[in-house]
């Protein structure tokens, strides 16, 4: 088998891989003005607007495993998490900046690989890529991004605006992400004790792209546009569902009931749970990277999503005196607890 080209970064040096990971960036959007290639990007907005801006970091070994997630999937997922947020603020993301810091064990090769990653989901989005860093790294690989986007002052969304008797909603399904990492892990576990074993993901290739290729939910904010519906509170699902309502219920200083039987799991997740002999419901609850939105309406507003088969209502909003409660399929209210991701990794 004839071994792949390696080219050594050092062989370009800094500015020498700036200028072959941007060579063929052209801008999308009008707002922006000046990009690539200057000491700082410029951007224009119309004067009626708000701009938007999150940032995110991602560290080999803490977010992501290179052993079974290609460069390509992190590019483009380091990307789209990041404008998940930005859709959380029912705004629309226009442009991000990228930074990397490499240890020397990458070669030009696998960061180009990376970068067709990020391209290609600035493409699909819409935003353009406008600055960034590079530096060296004694070990691994971080990524940090920014997106930046645009929203009319009376379209923001945040989380604080949860009102008494509102309904919550969630779109999509939940817990798909974290049953494909388990099983990406397995494979993982089985690789390193004997390489020679090709990984068995037993066509599961939905839960498994739920993990290595999550999409942000810009279909949904388009749909809230043309249904002239504006949530009172709205959040992206990163750490699981339960956390991402507490944070919710705290903003908002409201309590609500969350519904077991309402929670929208995919069959895929469902079963592949069972065979790890894991509660689907937990899975959903504390597994996080769904990058799903959860949001609130007024229930004046219920025949807007009623039928729409990517949107469950999983909830209402009570007094913040009643607390956040689980009501179980069997009818028992229990208080709901935010275990988050990375204790159930760990746990």
């Amino acid at each position: 088998m004839e071994e792949e080209p390696r080219t050594e970064i050092s062989e370009l040096g800094e500015f020498g891989l700036i200028r072959h990971l941007t060579k063929n960036i052209e801008l999308r959007n009008e707002s922006s003005r000046i990009g690539v290639g200057d000491d700082a990007a410029v951007i224009e907005y119309d004067s009626g607007m708000q701009t938007v801006v999150t940032t995110d970091l991602l560290t080999e070994g803490i977010h992501f495993d290179l052993i079974y997630v290609p460069l390509k999937h992190l590019g483009y997922k380091s990307v789209v998490v990041n404008l998940s947020d930005i859709y959380a603020m029912n705004a629309t993301p226009k442009q991000v900046t990228v930074s990397i810091a490499i240890s020397n064990r990458f070669s030009l090769e696998a960061i180009s690989e990376l970068y067709e990653g990020i391209y290609f989901a600035c493409e699909k989005y819409g935003v353009d890529l406008v600055g960034g860093d590079t530096t060296s790294s004694l070990k691994g690989l971080t990524i940090c991004i920014t997106a930046i986007g645009e929203v009319k002052p009376d379209h923001v969304v945040m989380r604080n605006g949860a009102l008494e008797n509102d309904l919550l909603c969630v779109t999509g399904d939940l817990g798909g992400a974290y049953v494909g990492l388990q099983l990406l892990e397995r494979e993982k576990r089985v690789y390193l004790e004997n390489p020679e074993v090709k990984p068995d993901l037993e066509q599961q290739t939905y839960i498994v792209g739920r993990q290595l290729k999550p999409e942000a939910r810009k279909d949904i904010i388009e749909l809230f546009e043309q249904m002239q519906l504006k949530p009172t509170s709205m959040i992206d699902i990163s750490d699981g569902l339960s956390s991402e309502i507490l944070h919710l219920c705290e903003a908002s200083e409201v309590g609500c009931d969350l519904y077991e039987a309402k929670i929208p799991i995919a069959e895929e997740t469902y079963n592949m749970a069972l065979k790890f002999n894991l509660d689907p419901t937990t899975c959903a609850l504390s597994g996080g990277e769904d990058y799903e939105l959860l949001f609130t309406i007024a229930p004046g507003d219920f025949d807007k999503v009623k039928n729409n088969p990517d949107i469950s209502v999983i909830g209402h909003i009570t007094a913040k005196e009643k607390g956040a409660h689980l009501i179980t399929k069997g009818n028992n209210v229990h208080p709901l607890t935010a275990q988050g991701w990375n204790a159930l990794l760990k746990g």
